[in-house]
């Protein structure tokens, strides 16, 4: 008798503990929002490590750039420094490289050229960040729409019980109501640090690019040393 209790004891604590729902179950519970908020949430992650890869590529320059730049103007050799400059894949020697195509113009037209392509490439690095944003601020909105479809979903489902207060009767929409509010904010919050992180480095480029656009306007403004 003895024994029979003590194997018959795991079993009764086995079926006293409550049943918990995998992944997989808490997503198909939350309903076919969660498959938006999905598909949201990879279009974030593609555009950040995209556009991640991007402006880091665009940040990288030769730390002596400018001065070979200044080396060649000075020696007259403008092939080099125009070779260099589309030999260097970067925002700021595509900005040098059409300042040194204006040389001999008016230095407001060569400042004007420069700048004219800085706000290009500017431009082009923030391609797919207003995308980011939008995700950021829309995953919790439908987040917030799933709370509100799975509440009426749980009022309707109570009201078709004859108003009878059920666990298992309201359990369909309190979870659609709780699962996509949750979705909502894994996909919204990540997206929101994401798009600023992308913005403080594009700001960061700009600076770059504004310290060396000063840089070559100095160049031509500076008489060379004829010793």
């Amino acid at each position: 008798m003895t024994l029979f209790l003590q194997a018959a004891a795991p079993a009764a604590l086995a079926a006293e503990q409550p049943e918990t729902m995998g992944f997989g179950e808490l997503f198909l519970a939350g309903g076919w929002l969660m498959w938006v908020l999905l598909v949201l949430g990879a279009l974030a992650v593609y555009i950040f490590v995209e556009r991640f890869i991007a402006i880091r590529k665009a940040s990288k320059i030769d730390q002596n750039f400018m001065n070979k730049i200044r080396d060649f103007i000075y020696e007259g050799r403008m092939d080099a420094a125009v070779n260099l400059c589309k030999s260097t894949d970067t925002p700021i020697a595509r900005m040098i490289d059409k300042g040194i195509e204006r040389i001999g113009r008016p230095m407001a037209d060569v400042q004007n050229a420069i700048e004219n392509v800085a706000n290009l490439e500017v431009s082009k690095l923030e391609n797919g960040l207003p995308a980011l944003a939008t995700i950021s601020g829309g995953a919790p909105m439908i987040g917030f729409l799933g709370t509100v479809i799975g509440l009426v979903q749980a009022f309707m489902n109570m009201s078709m019980a004859g108003g009878a207060v059920d666990m298992s009767i309201l359990s369909e929409g309190m979870y659609v109501a709780m699962i996509t509010t949750v979705g909502g904010l894994i996909v919204g919050i990540p997206a929101y640090f994401g798009y600023n992180y992308l913005i403080a480095r594009i700001e960061k480029l700009v600076f770059q690019m504004e310290a060396n656009s000063i840089a070559f306007m100095d160049i031509l403004n500076q008489p060379v040393d004829k010793k």
